[in-house]
């Protein structure tokens, strides 16, 4: 009988040691992030979207607001509050326009949560300043009466045809890339309003565009199916895959935090979507080859730089599939069903992390756009018994103070993000520091008359008095 038992001991080792090795199961504090079918009352609903491009997110999101780009002339975005969900009614609820067409992008300041750049089919870039009491819905879910935002604090010019994308520099404040059907990257200084450089070493439609960890490098995909990798102030390309996937679809493109890696996401020439991992030292093979399924999708990565998970979300998916990237074979792991649902996705964008309940230990939110023209929050939780700050499923993330100046930037400066604790108790004297706004040219003009009429005012006064003074 001992015997016996010894030998159940040891086949039941080796069977879970089987099992271990098999599924590969691995120490994670993000396993069981799960995420519940958002209820209707936290949706914004109403919408009729421009969605005139194939592969664009066609929704964004600071910490404190989102966008989504209206059908209709003139390029109408809609700025939502996140806290502030309900029913958009065209023509009644207020929006932001002054393109003379169509928005085919959009991008929030990462260090300015009330900052907006759109990119238009007529070949501008327009930055604006959302105002601090801006609340086109009301708390009850009841549009808002209110004035339309008309008119933007600066123009950018310089493209010949119509832009496609933009991306603002990481650590460097006001710094912004952007594509256009010219086949260029352009570089600018918003504050300035001036442009930085030029990249025109691409031979396609630009299809992503993505700044590195410290900002030193951007990476561009096109439909020709090569990922280029760039200097950014010298708009040289210091490395190249050549193809990334054979398939004709869109690719996508994510720098791994610090690790020196890059993950891309595409088509085989099958049609199956997969995910691969590349070694920016070696870029003549991926590390890691992940096929996920045979859907015609494009995958879009969101990814977490701070927990290293990658949401995958795929154009007319239901389901968004959580993984968690590791530094080290085999690179990429599953975790847990992510979220089901069977309502398609049309776009999606990552809230930053200033936005989350972290005391509820939500550790991601997307928002997710459906072909019905709704909004939908769908939040991530890791699932906690304590009240507490949760240390280690919340490590210190970007904050809302950039490392330097566009200047500083340009001149070859080169800094991580400033980080900051998502710690409740901490971030009063975190975000304490007071910032520069920004002034459109039509304040500035106005704000001058006004001193002029002024200025002629007292001179009036002292010529009546008799008073000298120097004219």
């Amino acid at each position: 009988v001992g015997s016996r038992a010894r030998g159940l001991v040891v086949v039941r080792a080796i069977v879970a040691k089987l099992i271990f090795t098999m599924f590969k199961i691995r120490k994670s504090q993000y396993r069981h992030v799960f995420c519940d079918a958002p209820k209707q009352e936290n949706c914004h609903t109403g919408f009729r979207l421009s969605t005139v491009t194939g592969d664009q997110q066609y929704i964004k999101a600071s910490a404190k607001y989102f966008a989504v780009a209206l059908f209709g002339g003139g390029g109408v975005v809609y700025v939502g509050r996140h806290d502030r969900p309900g029913r958009f009614v065209q023509g009644a609820t207020p929006t932001l326009h002054g393109h003379h067409g169509a928005i085919l992008d959009f991008e929030w300041n990462p260090f300015d949560d009330s900052m907006l750049a759109t990119a238009s089919e007529d070949t501008t870039i327009k930055i604006w300043s959302i105002p601090e009491e801006w609340e086109p819905i009301d708390a009850r879910g009841v549009n808002k009466a209110g004035s339309d935002i008309k008119e933007s604090m600066v123009d950018l010019v310089g493209h010949a045809k119509k832009v496609n994308l933009l991306r603002f520099h990481p650590t460097a404040s006001n710094v912004l890339a952007s594509t256009s059907s010219d086949y260029t990257v352009k570089l600018w200084d918003i504050e300035a309003g001036q442009e930085l450089s030029t990249f025109d070493d691409m031979q396609d439609l630009c299809q992503d565009i993505v700044w590195d960890y410290k900002g030193d490098n951007f990476a561009t995909s096109c439909k020709d199916k090569a990922v280029r990798f760039v200097d950014a102030r010298a708009s040289k390309v210091s490395g190249k895959i050549v193809q990334a996937h054979d398939g004709l679809k869109g690719v996508k493109v994510v720098y791994m935090g610090e690790s020196g890696k890059v993950l891309t996401t595409g088509h085989s020439r099958a049609s199956g979507r997969e995910v691969k991992i590349w070694d920016l030292k070696n870029l003549e093979q991926p590390l890691h080859t992940e096929k996920i399924d045979t859907a015609a999708g494009v995958l879009m990565p969101m990814y977490d730089v701070d927990t290293d998970v990658i949401y995958l979300c795929g154009k007319g998916d239901g389901n968004v599939r959580t993984c968690e990237f590791e530094n080290k074979k085999p690179y990429f792991h599953k975790l847990g069903d992510g979220f089901r649902s069977t309502t398609a996705l049309k776009g999606v964008c990552q809230v930053p992390k200033r936005g989350l309940n972290i005391m509820k230990c939500e550790t991601s939110r997307l928002l997710k756009v459906t072909n019905e023209g709704w909004v939908q929050p769908l939040s991530f939780y890791v699932p906690r018994k304590s009240d507490a700050f949760q240390t280690d499923i919340f490590p210190n993330t970007a904050s809302a103070n950039p490392a330097h100046t566009a200047e500083e930037w340009w001149g070859g400066s080169s800094k991580l993000p400033e980080l900051e604790s998502l710690n409740p108790t901490k971030q009063g004297a975190q975000n304490g520091v007071a910032k520069k706004k920004f002034q459109s040219v039509g304040t500035l003009t106005a704000n001058l008359k006004k001193a002029e009429t002024r200025i002629r005012y007292l001179e009036g006064k002292l010529d009546a008095s008799g008073i000298s003074y120097d004219k």
